[in-house]
């Protein structure tokens, strides 16, 4: 699958292992850890970092990879801080209608 579709699908699984918490999950441990939202940003701070050294050095593969990791985990703070993807969507439909 190559098209949004998939950051849809992605926000429903984040969802569902926020509702059903699992100690097998990645996401769930993330969500129920014990700094809190701390640990999601710590996440997002960290793939971004790995993000911007790897589009710097110009790796099109690594930057790529660091990408999906990073919003993969902006997926997850974004749950983590009770704010809905659909809220970030229409905030992008306003900005591009300006």
């Amino acid at each position: 699958m190559h098209d949004l579709e998939i950051i849809r699908e992605l926000w429903e699984v984040i969802n569902q292992r926020a509702a059903h918490p699992s100690e097998a999950s990645y996401v769930s441990r993330i969500l129920t850890h014990e700094k809190g939202i701390d640990k999601a940003l710590e996440k997002v701070g960290e793939e971004s970092t790995e993000f911007i050294l790897a589009a710097k050095s110009r790796i099109r593969d690594r930057t790529a990879s660091e990408g999906a990791d990073l919003l993969f985990h902006l997926l997850v703070a974004l749950r983590a801080a009770d704010v809905d993807l659909s809220d970030v969507l229409d905030e992008l439909a306003a900005r591009r209608k300006r």
